[in-house]
C-alpha cells in the first residue's frame, strides 16, 4: 500500500496523479434515504501561520456529518480516518452505498479505494472539477466556517480540534437539517 502523502498547500485538491478516477454516479440520482450516498471533501482550517485540513464525510440525504478528521498534513490519512468513522457509525452493513468525492489524490489512492471496496461501497467522483458536482460537501464547508466559527485563525491545533468537535456537534444536533441550495 502507498501512503498517499500530498505536498502541503493552501488548496485541498491535487487531481493530477497516477491513480484511477471514477465516474460521477450521483449526477442524476434521486437521493431518497440515509446511507444511500455519502459526500466527502477536505477544507482547510487556519492554525497559527499555516493550515490544518478538515476531512468530512456527510450523508447526502440527512445532511448529517457522519465522519470527520482534522490533520496537520494534507494526506490520505485524514480522509481515511473520516471514512472509517463514518463506517463505524453505519446503522447496518451498507446496501448500495455510494461514496462521492472530488478527484483529489487522497480519494483516488490505493488505501482509500481499498477501504471503500472492503465494505462494498461504490466510488463516485466529480468529472470536471466543478464544485457544483459536489455541492452538498462544498456547501457544508462554507456553513461550518460561516455559521459555526471555523473561519477564524486558531492559536493552536488543540483549540482548532475543540472548535471542530463543537462545530460538528452543533451542526449535527442543534441546527435543523434542510436541503441547502448551493
Amino acid at each position: 500500500m502507498d501512503s498517499c502523502i500530498i505536498v502541503e498547500s493552501d488548496t485541498a485538491t491535487d487531481s493530477i496523479h497516477r491513480y484511477g478516477k471514477y465516474s460521477n454516479r450521483i449526477k442524476d440520482l434521486s437521493i431518497n434515504r440515509i446511507e444511500q450516498v455519502w459526500v466527502s471533501d477536505v477544507t482547510y482550517i487556519r492554525v497559527r501561520d499555516g493550515f490544518y485540513f478538515l476531512s468530512l464525510v456527510t450523508d447526502a440525504y440527512s445532511r448529517k456529518i457522519v465522519g470527520y478528521c482534522l490533520c496537520p498534513m494534507l494526506e490520505a490519512q485524514g480522509p481515511l480516518s473520516a471514512l472509517r468513522m463514518a463506517i463505524s457509525n453505519l446503522s447496518k452493513p451498507p446496501e448500495e452505498l455510494i461514496h462521492h468525492s472530488g478527484r483529489g489524490i487522497q480519494y483516488c489512492c490505493d488505501q482509500y479505494i481499498e477501504e471503500l471496496q472492503l465494505y462494498c461501497i461504490e466510488s463516485s467522483m466529480t468529472e470536471n472539477g466543478d464544485p457544483r458536482e459536489n455541492a452538498i460537501a462544498e456547501g457544508l464547508n462554507g456553513i461550518l466556517k460561516k455559521h459555526f466559527g471555523l473561519k477564524k485563525r486558531f492559536s493552536s491545533p488543540d483549540e482548532a480540534k475543540v472548535a471542530v468537535d463543537r462545530a460538528v456537534r452543533g451542526y449535527n444536533n442543534i441546527r435543523p437539517h434542510q436541503v441547502y441550495q448551493c
